[in-house]
């Protein structure tokens, strides 16, 4: 509107000036000299000609500006199509990639990996998708070119540091993942997701005594759970007493439980990995000694469950303990458990039997996937392998019970 306005006036001023000129009675004199030259003009003829200079060069920007404009948007729509297509293909690749098209996503956003600018990211995220289909060497290929980029946390973010640790992990390329974590050490104290993921690959690395005191820091860490928790210590305390009594002595492995502190000692988990040790190395005594006050005791429940996957050897000073609670109850299915799986480990085959065979016909099921795994083995080994099979489809059957129920479970949420 204003240059509207700016050319009216312009043009209005040129036409009074031009109606007014033959009027002026004096018309003024302008001398303009230059060297030799001299130049001539009246003052009316001197203000057409700026004005008309004036309106000539606002014309001329005008088309130099539109000429210029079009030029520099014709320019940058050809020097940047390409990033413009990489955007969209990496857009489209993230959707596939959170719908579960994995397929789909490695290829897009591998293709725009470069161009789109998201080098880090694309890469990252490919690799991820072609680990979901383990596609193994197309991983390793994505890696490789995320080996090639800058790793600090200033520049790429702790996110992305994390993803590809997790993925070398996973391409068990222990190597390099060992390598990244050292690289930001110092981050392990304050991020709980590192300190994890430090814990996991020290744990195959075999530095079982520095995880128990990674362990120590990890419980303060309010996301990581108590069961991850649990896991850990069952593999690092098993690790650290198998190497200490293969390296060392059977005193040795006691002295090192004595020197635990005693809210370590009741931790199931730490109990349990010991019990283990002790019982792959038939040392009997201390086994007894923790697992008999157990039996005697009977209200731990879940602890007397797990004894039944310890590889015990000399179980009579414990199935006498059993006993003595069936003499008292012969129908309780987990004292019938206990001593049907601790006749089973002793090679008492036949009281394992008519223990197993008094647990299933129960009135009450009483009995679980481990009570029937370990029966059929007992029946086989006594040659009634036709029985031994109907255990085993009693396994399978109580297998598809479970799935069906899941399955139930699932469409009822989803319903809701």
């Amino acid at each position: 509107m204003k240059r509207i306005i700016l050319w009216i006036f312009l043009m209005l001023t040129f036409f009074v000036v031009m109606a007014l000129s033959p009027a002026i009675s004096e018309k003024g004199y302008i001398l303009i000299s230059m060297g030799d030259k001299i130049i001539e003009l009246t003052i009316v003829s001197a203000c057409i000609m700026l004005t008309l200079l004036f309106i000539s060069l606002i014309f001329l920007l005008k088309i130099f500006g539109t000429i210029s404009r079009f030029s520099f948007n014709t320019w940058n729509k050809i020097a940047f199509a390409n990033r413009r297509r990489a955007l969209k293909d990496f857009n489209r690749g993230i959707a596939a990639f959170i719908l579960d098209d994995h397929q789909q996503a490695e290829h897009l956003l591998a293709k725009a990996a470069e161009p789109s600018m998201f080098t880090r990211t694309a890469y990252l995220m490919a690799a991820a998708a072609s680990s979901k289909q383990s596609l193994r060497s197309n991983t390793t290929h994505y890696l490789s070119l995320l080996a090639q980029e800058d790793h600090t946390v200033k520049t790429s973010g702790l996110e992305s540091i994390l993803v590809t640790i997790k993925l070398l992990m996973l391409q068990e390329d222990f190597t390099q993942a060992r390598t990244i974590i050292d690289e930001h050490h110092k981050h392990i104290g304050h991020d709980a997701r590192l300190l994890s993921l430090e814990i996991e690959l020290s744990l195959h690395e075999q530095r079982f005594n520095y995880v128990i005191e990674q362990l120590v820091s990890a419980r303060k860490q309010k996301t990581i759970t108590d069961e991850k928790i649990a896991q850990w210590e069952v593999i690092a305390f098993y690790g650290a007493f198998s190497d200490t009594i293969r390296q060392e002595s059977n005193d040795s492995l006691a002295q090192m439980w004595q020197k635990l502190a005693r809210k370590l000692k009741q931790r199931e988990s730490i109990l349990l990995a010991y019990c283990q040790v002790l019982a792959e190395h038939k040392i009997t005594e201390p086994l007894n000694k923790i697992l008999l006050p157990v039996i005697k005791k009977g209200v731990d429940d879940a602890f007397l469950q797990k004894i039944r996957q310890l590889p015990i050897s000399a179980t009579d000073e414990l199935m006498s303990a059993v006993q003595k609670h069936l003499h008292h109850d012969p129908h309780s299915g987990k004292w019938l458990s206990c001593l049907a799986n601790l006749a089973a480990k002793a090679q008492q085959l036949p009281m394992a039997e008519k223990a197993f065979n008094s647990l299933v016909n129960l009135e009450d099921k009483q009995y679980d996937s481990i009570d029937l795994l370990t029966f059929s083995h007992v029946l086989e080994l006594q040659g009634e392998y036709k029985k031994a099979n109907q255990v085993l489809n009693k396994i399978v059957a109580q297998a598809d019970n479970l799935n069906n129920n899941a399955l139930a479970i699932n469409n009822g949420n989803q319903e809701k």
